[in-house]
């Protein structure tokens, strides 16, 4: 590699950088004849960091970004395609990865510009395989780029759904791990919120593409994204109305009343946002629905939760915390709202055994929320009958049946309760949609 360094100094910053292309395609492919998982040796990753990340000014660098998305629209080979991609912007815990993010970031938001689908295939994988404190970096650079600079650019991005919905899929989960709603400035942009929404809308199954196509050991390692959006998408529902109610109040206190137009504007907003949710918790549920078949296909039913319960626990955790700092009697509307939604969601995913945990779990997680009669009827637990083969005793079982305590018509909160338990009243902020057609479900959320 001296050789090939010295003869890099020579040339200018952008002749250089795609000198270091040129040598790395020779040199991974012929380590991918030799090696299915080459490794990248000391002197290809030290070329990278001097020659790519150190010396060019703005210019240089559009015209490498242009010459990268070329280079991988043109090599045919994925395996190569996939080695140089990571051995380009895989982290290394060094100080040249602020520079590499920098340019991953770019990078990418020009293949979404000029719909270069094979940049964005490599840049799913990478979201697979790098830790999630990058993820977010990635993710945060493309909202930044068609959410926030350029009005109406959104549109943009909303086209890639049809061409790569494998990065679609792994944009989405690294956007839900971004915004977790835990402040103001982490509530989603509600141009994002209906990107997205829109395209689950369309196609709920896009957020199961990953894991449907990833080979799955049923330990996922610690620090990286999970294999579907599904946790961040139902924390997204659930946290939505306290959230919102949080933020009005904030603007409310701050000593300047917004004028009537503004309020107006702000209201119409925020009933358009609540639309978006809605229709998104609809198509989550919908989702949690067909899990059931998949995990058992993949041999996984009730030995992966692809919600994981320490999740929930936080998420619990929240709204408790939001339902405290709001007060009940100023938004029992959002409260009442988010309760539900969370008890469904558990109710669903428990069902369909993409949640893991026992009833005592999850009445001890549940205990400090405020009251809400749907999540009694979850977490009440059902009646006692044989356990799924797949799933140990003590696990939470198909739920169809009465929770104990209740007569058989009050089980099912679309069903009329029992004289002795009011009914739940209705909540119009749910869609009135039926479920994807062709397929039944035994479960159907409150309206």
């Amino acid at each position: 590699m001296s050789d090939i360094r010295h003869s890099l100094l020579r040339r200018d910053a952008l002749s250089a950088a795609k000198e270091v292309l040129y040598h790395l395609d020779i040199y991974f492919s012929s380590q991918l004849q030799s090696a299915p998982l080459p490794l990248v040796d000391k002197g290809p990753a030290e070329l990278l960091e001097e020659f790519l990340f150190q010396r060019l000014n703005s210019l240089q660098e559009l015209q490498l970004l242009e010459i990268m998305c070329n280079y991988f629209q043109e090599q045919t080979k994925d395996s190569v395609r996939q080695i140089i991609f990571s051995s380009l912007f895989s982290p290394q815990g060094n100080k040249a990865d602020d520079s590499r993010m920098a340019l991953l970031g770019k990078l990418v938001s020009m293949a979404v510009a000029v719909c270069r689908v094979p940049v964005l295939e490599c840049a799913a994988f990478w979201l697979q395989r790098t830790p999630a404190v990058y993820c977010v970096r990635l993710a945060r650079a493309l909202v930044d780029d068609y959410c926030n600079l350029v009005p109406g650019s959104i549109q943009t991005l909303k086209q890639i759904f049809s061409a790569s919905p494998r990065f679609c899929c792994q944009f989405i989960t690294s956007v839900t791990a971004l915004y977790d709603l835990s402040s103001d400035d982490l509530i989603p942009p509600s141009d994002l919120l209906e990107l997205i929404v829109s395209w689950i809308f369309e196609d709920p199954r896009l957020i199961l593409i990953t894991f449907l196509n990833t080979p799955i050991a049923a330990n996922l390692p610690i620090g990286f994204l999970e294999l579907t959006p599904l946790t961040g998408l139902i924390r997204w529902c659930v946290k939505a109305p306290l959230a919102y109610k949080r933020k009005k109040k904030a603007s409310l206190s701050n000593g300047h009343p917004p004028s009537k137009t503004a309020k107006d504007s702000a209201a119409g907003d925020d009933r358009d946002c609540h639309q978006l949710y809605s229709k998104l918790h609809l198509s989550v549920l919908q989702v949690l629905m067909m899990l059931q078949g998949h995990l058992t296909e993949k041999n996984l039913y009730g030995r992966l939760g692809l919600i994981p319960f320490d999740h929930v626990v936080p998420l619990v955790e929240e709204i408790n915390r939001l339902s405290d700092e709001l007060n009940p009697l100023n938004a029992s509307k959002e409260i009442e709202l988010a309760l539900d939604r969370l008890a469904q969601a558990l109710q669903v995913a428990m069902a369909s055994g993409a949640l893991l945990c026992t009833r005592d779990d999850l009445r001890t997680v549940c205990s400090r929320l405020p009251h809400n009669n749907l999540l009694q009827l979850v977490i009440s637990g059902p009646v006692q009958q044989p356990t799924h083969g797949a799933l140990p005793p003590g696990f939470y079982p198909h739920i169809h049946t009465p929770p104990l305590g209740y007569p058989a018509h009050a089980a099912h909160p679309a069903l009329p309760a029992h004289p002795a338990h009011p009914a739940h009243p209705a909540l119009p902020a749910h869609p009135v949609q039926t479920f994807i057609p062709g397929m039944t479900f035994p479960y159907r959320p409150i309206r």
